[in-house]
Formats: structure tokens, sequence, C-alpha cells
């Protein structure tokens, strides 16, 4: 049923998960930094979100009698700013999107449901993830960094006071 075109293709997404996991932990670190509290817990909702990918995929790599190898697809790097933090992560949706369709596209002719319907589950998440990218660059466009900024600082105890 598999082959191993297929299993690279899960260790890679694997590593890919990884990897985003990670940077958006350095985002979440890197925004608290600068005051953007707001946006740091949605970073970190999202590193937690990407660690469930990575359990999903090397859940199925040991399904089919494979062990993952954990590691990076690259390293995660600290943003300057929000365009380039947002511009950076939807390079990496992007990229994601277009192995994990590869992905699919070969457990289909291989006949391997459970790894085609895994990748495409998760390749509508990340479809999701470029979405949100996309309005917050043009959010940051349309109103200027500044003002979009503002509305991500949390002030004292009540985070939502401000609203």
């Amino acid at each position: 049923m598999t082959n191993n075109k297929l299993i690279e293709y899960l260790q890679r997404a694997v590593n890919m998960e990884m990897t985003a996991a990670h940077q958006y932990q350095l985002h979440a670190h890197t925004l608290d930094d600068w005051g953007l509290t707001k946006l740091a817990a949605q970073m970190r909702e999202e590193m937690t979100e990407e660690l469930g990918h990575s359990d999903l995929f090397m859940e199925r790599l040991f399904f089919l009698k494979e062990a993952p190898e954990l590691g990076f697809d690259k390293a995660p790097k600290k943003a300057n700013s929000l365009p380039e933090m947002f511009k950076s992560d939807m390079a990496d949706e992007e990229e994601a999107i277009k192995v994990y369709t590869e992905g699919a596209r070969l457990a289909a002719d291989l006949g391997d449901i459970g790894t085609r319907t895994l990748f495409e589950k998760i390749v509508l998440d990340e479809e999701g993830h470029k979405a949100w990218l996309e309005l917050q660059l043009d959010l940051i466009e349309r109103l200027g960094e500044k003002t979009y900024s503002s509305k991500l600082v949390a002030f004292g105890d009540d985070d939502d006071a401000e609203d």
C-alpha cells in the first residue's frame, strides 16, 4: 500500500509541522517582547495546532510501521516586523499546501485512503492559516502597522477592557 516516496512525504510533513510549531513559539516570544500580548496568545494557539498536526503525521507513520525522524525542515527565524512575520509564515503555509497536496495525490494513486485523507484535512487547515495571514497583511496595509498593532496590546489584568 505504501512506498518509500510516500513515507518521505510523511516524514517531511512531520518536520515541516515541527518547524511551524517552533516558529510560532518564537513569534509568540517576539510579540510578547514587543508588547503585542494578544497576538502572542494567538501565536501560541497556532503553535499548539501545528504540534497537533505533527502528532497526526507521526501517528500515521507508526500505523504504517515506520519510525518518525524528528527534526526541523528549516531553522525558525526571528522576524523584525509584523509584515515580515506574516509574509514569512504565508510562504511557509503555501509550501505546506503544495507539499501536502502532492502527498495526498501520491497516497490516492497508491490507494492509501487514510494517508490521503490526513494530508487533505491538514491542507484545509493550512489554507485557513493562509487566509488569516492574508487578512492580517491586508489590514496592516489598509490601517497602517501602528493602528493595527494598537488593538493587540493588553493593558493590565483585564485584556478585554480596552476592546
